[in-house]
């Protein structure tokens, strides 16, 4: 069997798709701009938890972290939906730009503040009741290796790293903040022969009059 042929066998059987943020969701960069005057950011108390350590937050009233995501991404997460495939994050950094972006797309599971990915992936498993072989990762960088070993397909965005990219079972087209999720997402339900079906549900929801 080829490593396509394999991919697409484990696409078979993916009843949910769990991503990295910085770099997979985003293209990496982080933008911190001064806070506007009066702003309540609702990640700060989880931010301060981890006051001190590097990498996970900026703990700060006056100043917000933001970040850039691709809207083919966000599509990626209503053609899921429709598939029956459930979404969500696992990432390390903590942002109200991310916990914002994660309402908007309804995610069933958001977690932020994670350096132990995997841990929160096996207890992801648990509450929804599936196996590992059922769960996909996207990720980018050596911290996602340890879910993406233990999931049923491993998913390496185009800009990851190369010891990532040398693990996973399917390398996407384009690069994280630029669709890299609307890829893995398109590879899952084009394995499972439900991609024209979803295509058209979801055409169909937005323009009901058009939808055939």
């Amino acid at each position: 069997m080829s490593k396509t042929q394999s991919a697409k066998a484990r696409a078979k059987k993916i009843k949910l798709i769990l991503f990295d943020v910085d770099g997979t969701l985003t293209d990496g960069k982080i933008f911190v701009f001064p806070a506007p005057a009066g702003i309540q950011q609702a990640t700060q108390e989880h931010a301060a938890q981890h006051g001190g350590q590097g990498g996970f937050a900026l703990v700060s009233q006056s100043l917000i972290e933001a970040k850039g995501f691709h809207a083919h991404d966000g599509a990626a997460i209503s053609l899921a939906r429709l598939a029956g495939i459930k979404t969500g994050l696992i990432t390390k950094r903590i942002s109200e730009t991310v916990a914002l972006r994660a309402r908007d797309l309804r995610l069933e599971h958001v977690h932020q503040g994670i350096q132990d990915k995997l841990t929160v992936f096996e207890e992801i498993l648990r509450q929804d009741g599936i196996h590992g072989s059922e769960a996909a990762f996207v990720g980018d960088d050596v911290i996602d290796l340890p879910v993406m070993r233990n999931c049923g397909f491993a998913v390496a965005v185009a800009n990851a790293r190369a010891e990532v990219k040398r693990e996973a079972h399917y390398v996407t087209p384009h690069a994280g903040g630029d669709g890299a999720l609307r890829d893995a997402v398109e590879f899952v339900l084009k394995a499972q022969g439900k991609w024209k079906r979803v295509v058209a549900d979801y055409i169909f929801e937005r323009s009901p009059k058009r939808g055939s």
